[in-house]
């Protein structure tokens, strides 16, 4: 649909109000969550005309992203540039990519004090704040990204990560996701838990502290910092994404082993997040969009990421230098033994971890239950044959 059809669809000098209220998106707790769109259906927003009463409201909107990676990027810049064109311009939101305002792993810590009025960030990068923010993301072994988006939106996922929010002065809404992400670069190859002694990994969240329980040495460095990291072997292995951006950060170029999968980040959300404060001076016209345009970004970057990952890892490949790896099975069981060992600790020390898990887990169970009978015969049925290469 052409921007000027769309507006068409208000009354002329009259605010128009979203066809449908998003409230499930994380947003305010006392809404009447709506039926969700048709299959297929984009949720939209009639906007405000230009001459109506509206505020003009300009935003800044920090994020934990070099420019270079546009799709994850872009979880904030198509969010933006919805939110102006449903308004009209009115609400106007700048974003800045990490380290132009302050550092990227700090978006989170800016929004709360009122340093900018919105971010977009990964939010486990802020477990030292509270470990529950590793749930918010993604847990290790845990959810797919069309499960981690039922979860969401239909499994009290959102309503349980604004009750976080608010300790923090801050109100979430998903606005991406990367889909299963890959298992890391390595400078040398790894086959047991034995390998991983030592090694100093970049690894952020709680998949972290699993690489550490395994005998890694963790570190978190932003993503434009990575590169240099591997490199020079400040860090012996590091994990981003997936090919797309893997590539455009040069990672093969910098470690010659490429693991999958990445089963600390099997389908990890990204949010947009605003001030309570600032959130609470723009009209509900303006919230509504903003969760609108929250929703199509959440939709568009798992779309994108599907669509271009398999070209970039056949680039990646193409070189013949860049050798193709699985985790062990002795790997991948420790790690998940490792893991729920932490998640059960985690919840014995701290409440609000406890609080999130404890129906994380019950969901999880019945989507896994649902999913492994019929979507998983699926896909290792059509997988395992290869008919499609």
């Amino acid at each position: 649909m052409k921007r000027r059809e769309f507006l068409r669809g208000a009354a002329a000098g009259v605010v128009g109000s979203l066809g449908m209220t998003l409230a499930a998106c994380g947003g305010d707790p006392a809404a009447t969550p709506p039926s969700p769109p048709a299959a297929g259906e984009v949720p939209e927003a009639a906007a405000p005309a230009q001459g109506s009463s509206l505020p003009a409201i300009e935003w800044r909107m920090a994020t934990s992203w070099p420019t270079s990676l546009d799709t994850i990027y872009g979880g904030a810049t198509v969010l933006a540039e919805r939110v102006g064109e449903l308004t009209d311009g009115m609400f106007k939101i700048t974003t800045y990519p990490a380290g132009e305002l302050f550092g990227g792993l700090e978006v989170l810590q800016n929004v709360q004090q009122g340093t900018v009025e919105a971010g977009h960030s990964a939010m486990y990068y802020y477990t030292g704040l509270s470990p529950a923010w590793g749930i918010a993301t993604s847990l290790p072994f845990g959810l797919t990204a069309t499960q981690m988006n039922a979860w969401l939106y239909h499994g009290g996922g959102n309503e349980a990560i604004d009750k976080l929010g608010a300790q923090f002065n801050a109100i979430l809404f998903p606005a991406g996701n990367t889909g299963t992400q890959m298992g890391g670069w390595f400078r040398r190859e790894i086959n047991t838990v034995a390998d991983l002694q030592g090694l100093k990994v970049r690894i952020p969240g709680l998949g972290g502290q699993v690489m550490a329980r395994l005998g890694a040495v963790v570190q978190v460095v932003p993503g434009g910092e990575i590169f240099q990291a591997l490199s020079t072997g400040a860090v012996d292995a590091a994990e981003w994404v997936g090919p797309y951006d893997d590539q455009k950060l040069g990672l093969q170029d910098a470690a010659e082993f490429y693991y999958s999968p990445g089963w600390w980040e099997p389908g990890p959300t990204l949010h947009a997040f605003a001030g309570l404060d600032a959130w609470a001076t723009i009209p509900d016209e303006y919230k509504r969009v903003f969760k609108v345009a929250a929703w199509e970004s959440n939709m568009n970057m798992i779309s994108k990421y599907e669509a271009l990952n398999g070209t970039a890892l056949n680039e990646i490949l193409a070189s013949g230098k860049i050798k193709l790896r699985v985790y062990s099975d002795e790997i991948m069981t420790a790690a998940q033994e490792a893991a729920f060992a932490l998640y059960d600790e985690t919840a014995a020390a701290d409440a609000n971890f406890k609080e999130m898990y404890d129906p994380w887990k019950v969901f999880r169970a019945n989507v896994f239950g649902w999913n492994s009978g019929n979507e998983a015969t699926f896909t290792n049925f059509v997988y395992n044959n290869r008919n499609w290469e």
